[in-house]
């Protein structure tokens, strides 16, 4: 059986048929529509601490690849959260051009790319996959991705990317890693209730979107794309995406009745 995925047999408009819940009224992700989103003075900046985090194992998935945290110590906090979340994993989102890429869109702007910190409610619950699906039970940071320098962190990914460039292959990443260095010299962020934007689409995240987007190169977005979406022992499929692992992105949700609140960076104010 061929399970979900973003060619147009299996894509996104095919996912409620197996997964319910993804046609329902708080997915993700959403067209976010900039200066109209009213800034909610009630919100505070994101506190957002990480130390000595340990990548157990970096993983090509079929849809994307993910860094799995297994180690250090990890708090987000602040922001529209009144609970404490801890960091599960990260992964990204790219498209087959520079034009495309990310899941959010901004006044209809597509950026190159999308970069989520997965987290999960420490406090309501004991492990992630209890907190994935309930209520407020996830918080992910989202960075949009622009071409231009270099980022050092997210090179401790895209170096061994090659090693793993096909479905079901996977890593040690021995180097400690600072998502730290992810989040962008902007606090700013636009927050709203929503959804995983991959199966099975549990609509228990909060999504925190920062506005400024973080650089990586040229080359570090085409070890993205040079990743396969099949296993070495099958065929590459017969699909419009050749077999690569690039378009890996929801196109953007109906919001429905929910309103996306903005925060603005005081220090920018100043």
């Amino acid at each position: 059986m061929v399970g979900w995925g973003y060619s147009k047999t299996n894509g996104p408009a095919t996912w409620a048929s197996l997964y319910p819940i993804a046609g329902g009224s708080h997915q993700s992700p959403i067209d976010i529509k900039g200066s109209s989103c009213p800034c909610d003075g009630n919100l505070t900046a994101i506190q957002a601490t990480y130390q000595d985090i340990r990548i157990s194992e970096l993983s090509n998935s079929g849809h994307s690849w993910k860094a799995q945290v297994a180690g250090g110590s990890s708090s987000l906090k602040g922001g529209p959260l009144s609970d404490e979340y801890v960091l599960e994993q990260f992964h990204c989102h790219w498209g087959k051009t520079n034009e495309t890429g990310s899941e959010h869109t901004v006044n209809g702007h597509c950026y190159s790319g999308e970069l989520h910190l997965v987290h999960w409610n420490k406090t309501k619950f004991n492990s992630f996959a209890e907190a994935a699906a309930a209520e407020g039970g996830l918080a992910v940071l989202g960075m949009f991705l622009v071409v231009g320098n270099e980022h050092a962190e997210l090179g401790k990914v895209s170096k061994l990317l090659p090693f793993i460039q096909h479905k079901g292959q996977a890593i040690t990443l021995t180097d400690p890693v600072n998502p730290a260095a992810f989040l962008p010299g902007s606090g700013s962020y636009w927050t709203y209730s929503g959804s995983l934007t991959t199966p099975p689409c549990y609509e228990s995240v909060t999504w925190i979107v920062f506005e400024e987007p973080i650089q990586l190169s040229q080359e570090q977005l085409d070890t993205f794309r040079a990743m396969k979406s099949y296993h070495p022992t099958e065929c590459c499929p017969e699909d419009e995406l050749g077999g690569c692992l690039v378009e890996n992105y929801r196109p953007p949700c109906p919001l429905f009745d929910r309103v996306v609140r903005s925060y603005k960076d005081k220090m920018e104010e100043e």
